[in-house]
């Protein structure tokens, strides 16, 4: 082979998108972009749209977690959406999230899409530069994100409880008590939140206070070894929990439960 031939092939190796491999993969980052882009559009919709569909039951026994703690500004317009007063934290949490980066780096910014495929790009300057510098503020909206575990345990909870009957269940508590659970197990899985709790412990004595400390890492850790699991099934079943809550409060779905109540 002459250098000029050999010039040519390296160049051509150097191209985006041309590899070795002869596996398809492309499948994952298509995949993962076209989940992450169809809940970003629905979620979006359901904010927009939904004070005027979202919450409205009878005796509001389900909230959509979109709009989990409910508030009701009177100085806001009625157009207002009151999930857009709460959105920005789960949002950002995620968006900002080390798994969720390399999803979509890979997806969206082909960065790499896969091991051994070229980028587009022709260099790499890191998350030390703005843009990509606002990634370093996923640790702060974790303090808000940690906040809206106990909030959305307490909407469940308050969903097997209905005003003039008493204690009962429905699927939509169920349905709200996985929601809760699975959101809880992805935001304790946080990289972040791990490192917090006892990341900057060298040794753990058997002071009291370490000794919590610990187990919480433990328990965090088991989270945590199953972080992709727990971010996929979280998202996807925010998403059936608001869609549900949705058309039981149109009337398009009549929710099976033990009150004798209209829901």
């Amino acid at each position: 082979m002459t250098q000029a031939t050999l010039s040519n092939s390296e160049s051509l190796n150097r191209r985006y998108g041309l590899t070795k491999r002869s596996d398809r993969w492309w499948v994952e980052p298509l995949l993962t972009g076209g989940g992450l882009l169809t809940f970003v559009i629905y979620s979006s919709v359901s904010a927009l749209l939904g004070h005027s569909w979202a919450f409205e039951t009878e005796h509001e026994l389900y909230l959509s977690p979109f709009f989990e703690p409910l508030i009701t500004p009177e100085f806001l317009p009625m157009w207002f959406s009151p999930a857009l007063l709460i959105l920005w934290a789960p949002l950002g949490f995620r968006t900002t999230c080390y798994y969720y980066r390399r999803t979509y780096y890979r997806a969206y910014f082909l960065s790499p899409p896969a091991c051994a495929v070229r980028e587009p790009a022709g260099s790499y300057n890191g998350e030390g530069k703005f843009p990509l510098i606002i990634q370093n503020s996923h640790r702060y909206f974790m303090y808000v994100a940690v906040v809206f575990v106990p909030i959305l345990w307490l909407g469940a909870i308050k969903s097997f409880y209905l005003p003039g009957e008493g204690i009962g269940i429905g699927v939509g508590s169920i349905i709200m008590t996985l929601n809760a659970f699975f959101l809880m197990m992805y935001t304790i899985g946080c990289h972040s939140l791990r490192h917090w709790v006892a990341g900057g412990i060298n040794s753990f004595s058997n002071t009291p206070l370490r000794r919590i400390r610990r187990k919480a890492w433990e328990v965090f850790t088991v989270a945590n070894e199953r972080h992709k699991a727990w971010a996929w099934t979280s998202l996807i079943w925010v998403g059936v929990t608001d869609l549900y809550i949705h058309l039981v409060a149109s009337g398009v779905v009549t929710d099976i439960n033990t009150f004798t109540g209209p829901i």
